[in-house]
């Protein structure tokens, strides 16, 4: 058995790592101990605090933020929490927190605070817009000021305008220190010229030309129209978008398998040129194979399919994938899913160029309106907004009905613009209120007049047009002329709703004594009083029919001086009479009264009821006075056709077409001379003078007819949106005339009978460019028209009048 031997080394060994064990032990203990000691004897209680050094701050806003209060045992830790907390504010520079005593010191520098701050040499970013970004990052006077922002504002200023392709800017700030612990800055701005576009080139394109492809880029080389479109200047949001048409340029083709692979843009050392290179991947044509449905179908999948704009057979076309997906949406939203998803996912099949489409379809749950609100609107009464609403409160959301609803709103005269949103209901995911913005117009035209001339003497009038009428949405309507030889009186009121099913009325009374002796026009003197009442009774939601009746007592007179048509006219109808005057001359006349019944039925689908540009409208009207209650008898028609036609980039096409006839019944002759039509001037066929078209009385003067024919066909010219509005430009070509069939016997110059009967080759064209304004006079109208065949005249017949500048104001409402 071997014996164990201990070494003399290894007793040496033992002895000093027990002495190392031992030490170590006692330093850890000195580690817990000593601190511990240290903190009980610099801690203390605090009985009172006091803060030194603010100047701007008050000390209650420090208290707030330290986390000590009278009567805490504070030591060093607490202490750098309350250093901390207070940095953590950025209101200091230095903040140092000491003890005298049994009250703790806290000893701070603040931050300076901005007096002024102003932005100078900038062009191309509002001043405006600049201020608003400045503003949330704590950049404003009266803020306080950290110099670290202003750093990153500076380095903020200078990517906008590299955004904007201009790289060499210069962005410099100036800190100036102002007394009471302010500073005053100052960014002053370079902006240089932007960077131009030298080059864009497109690499791997072999099925397309490069100008086929780059045809709708909003970025291309300068060409004779860059000064006014600006298209040479280098954006980099110009880029991406120009990307994304590439992209959809390729998608839209079949081509679903097209990447961009790389872009390049460089710089030249100048900064000021621009080298635009794409490379892309066409990839190769594919064919759709087959499209399939696959959701929770709320709505029949048969329903769903008939929205599809592409079927199995046909090439690839994103734009139709997305279309149709947008399509079943609405049809979802119609349904109350106004957050359905809807996701068109095409799987591509390399082998034999198909692609099988998969519409993924996820209603997620249907949302209910809580609440309907109408915001910045004051002016008008609850009620009128909410007659007019669709959608309604505790109804499903149907977006149908919110976009029926908004067009309702924009439809009424006081109205000028209406934006809706809607808003989730805190706690409730199923549930939304729904916010119209209505923007209010001017609700009416107010005008009036004094003057005075040898053959008026003193004139007079007033037109007043409200058509909210104390906040009732009801029209009320005043016109008055006073003068010697022309006195008008009208009053008109009309309630829209007179039932909850909108069932409107109006009521209408006016007086009329006009004499034309002393006029340029042919001698005719009129003396008339009526009264009106019209029930519009609605039929669907676009249609709606109209019924009244128009009671008129009339008394005509003519002289020796009279036209040959005036004078017949009076001596063939009504009551004639005569009464004689010396020296040879007589006033014929007659007095005669009429009941006419008025029919007509309304389609309205337009988006506002002054400068439209979606939907159509049609109006036909008929009148026939009832034989019984009538001395004069005839029978009047009207029909109107307006349709909106909206082309590329908010250009509109508007087709307006009118056409009138009117016939004598019974013993009457002719129809009375106020009922005949008349065409011409800058509501008719632009370019003729006012009213002088068609037939012509024996003294060469506008008599009008019993048939009338006006067209207008229109290109409407966008405007800046904050226009679109309150005014109108057109490019127009209108067409029509009139015309009589028999009913009145015309002469020319001559004494010769001359007829006026409907031909094609009457009818007067003319073109020009045509301005509307909206002001609180009516709506203004201006035109310059060039007639294309009016007809000069000769020594036997007469011939047009021509008008090529003409202006009016007429209402609007």
């Amino acid at each position: 058995m071997d014996r164990l031997h201990i070494y003399p080394e290894m007793n040496e060994f033992a002895r000093l790592a027990a002495n190392m064990r031992r030490k170590l032990i006692l330093l850890i203990c000195l580690l817990l101990v000593v601190p511990a000691w240290v903190s009980a004897q610099s801690s203390f209680v605090v009985r009172d605090m006091r803060v030194e050094g603010l100047q701007r701050i008050s000390e209650g806003t420090v208290f707030n933020y330290v986390p000590i209060n009278i009567g805490d045992t504070v030591d060093e830790v607490r202490i750098q929490e309350a250093i901390r907390a207070l940095y953590s504010q950025a209101l200091f520079d230095d903040i140092e927190v000491r003890r005298d005593g049994d009250t703790l010191v806290i000893a701070v520098r603040e931050r300076p605070s901005i007096e002024s701050f102003t932005i100078d040499g900038n062009k191309d970013i509002k001043t405006e817009d600049l201020m608003e970004s400045l503003r949330s990052v704590g950049l404003s006077r009266g803020r306080t000021f950290d110099r670290s922002v202003l750093d990153n504002v500076q380095m903020f200023l200078t990517e906008q305008y590299y955004d904007r392709g201009k790289y060499g800017v210069s962005v410099k700030t100036t800190v100036t220190d102002r007394p009471n612990n302010t500073v005053a800055i100052k960014v002053d701005v370079k902006e240089g010229d932007r960077a131009k576009i030298r080059q864009v080139n497109v690499v791997g394109n072999h099925s397309f030309d490069e100008e086929e492809i780059r045809a709708g880029f909003e970025l291309d080389t300068a060409n004779w129209l860059s000064w006014f479109r600006q298209d040479d200047r280098y954006a980099k949001e110009a880029l991406s978008g120009d990307l994304e048409k590439l992209r959809s340029f390729y998608m839209d083709r079949g081509y679903a398998d097209f990447r961009v692979e790389s872009t390049q843009v460089a710089i030249s050392p100048n900064r000021q040129d621009i080298y635009v290179t794409i490379s892309i991947h066409e990839g190769e044509m594919y064919t759709i194979s087959e499209i399939k449905m696959v959701g929770e179908m709320v709505v029949p999948e048969e329903v769903m399919r008939s929205m599809l704009l592409t079927q199995p057979g046909s090439i690839f076309n994103l734009r139709l994938l997305t279309s149709s997906s947008e399509f079943m949406s609405f049809r979802l939203g119609e349904e109350g899913y106004a957050n359905a998803e809807i996701e068109p996912v095409p799987q591509l099949n390399y082998d034999d160029k198909t692609v099988e489409v998969t519409f993924f379809i996820n209603p997620n749950s249907r949302v209910y309106v809580r609440r309907i609100n109408f915001n910045d609107v004051d002016q008008i009464d609850d009620e009128v907004l909410r007659r007019e609403m669709r959608q309604t409160e505790g109804a499903y959301l149907s977006n149908r009905l919110i976009d029926r609803s908004k067009v309702r709103l924009q439809r009424l005269p006081y109205i000028e613009a209406v934006e809706v949103d809607t808003s989730p209901v805190d706690g409730s995911p199923d549930m939304v209120d729904v916010d119209f913005d209505i923007q209010y117009r001017m609700p009416g035209q107010f005008s009036g007049g004094l003057g005075y001339s040898d053959a008026q003497k003193l004139m007079l009038n007033a037109s007043i047009v409200h058509t909210n009428f104390l906040g009732s949405g009801q029209r009320v309507a005043l016109n008055a002329n006073s003068g010697r030889f022309s006195t008008f009186y009208s009053l008109s009121h009309t309630e829209p709703y007179t039932t909850r099913n909108g069932v409107s009325r109006t009521v209408g009374v006016n007086f009329r004594d006009v004499t034309q002796f002393t006029s340029a026009s042919s001698d005719f003197s009129t003396t008339s009083y009526g009264a009106s009442l019209e029930y519009g009774i609605p039929i669907t939601e676009l249609q709606s029919l109209s019924l009244g009746l128009a009671f008129n007592s009339a008394e005509l007179l003519s002289s020796t001086n009279s036209t040959q048509q005036a004078q017949e006219w009076v001596a063939n109808n009504g009551n004639p009479f005569v009464t004689d005057i010396a020296n040879g001359v007589a006033f014929f006349g007659t007095e005669f009264y009429a009941t006419e019944l008025i029919v007509g039925w309304i389609y309205d689908s337009r988006n506002r009821a002054l400068f439209a540009d979606r939907g159509s409208r049609q109006q036909m009207f008929l009148g026939y006075t009832i034989p019984t209650l009538s001395e004069v008898e005839y029978l009047t028609a009207r029909y109107n056709y307006t349709k909106y036609i909206p082309l590329i980039d908010q250009w509109t096409f508007r087709i307006n077409a009118e056409i009138g006839y009117g016939q004598a019944l019974g013993d009457t002759t002719a129809l009375p001379p106020y009922k005949q039509m008349y065409g011409g001037g800058p509501e008719s066929i632009r370019g003729y003078k006012e009213s002088y078209m068609g037939p012509k009385d024996s003294f060469g003067n506008p008599y009008g007819g019993n048939v009338l024919v006006a067209s207008q066909l229109e290109l409407i010219i966008p405007l800046p949106e904050k226009f679109r509005s309150q005014a109108r430009a057109s490019l127009f070509y209108d067409i029509g005339n009139v015309f009589n069939t028999g009913e009145v016997t015309f002469t020319d110059k001559l004494g010769s009978p001359v007829e006026y009967k409907p031909e094609f080759d009457e009818l007067r064209t003319s073109v020009g460019v045509a301005v509307q304004w909206l002001a609180p006079l009516g709506l203004f109208r201006f035109s310059y028209a060039y007639p294309l065949n009016e007809y000069s005249g000769n020594d036997r017949y007469y011939g047009d009048r021509i008008e090529r500048f003409q202006f009016s104001i007429g209402q609007a409402f």
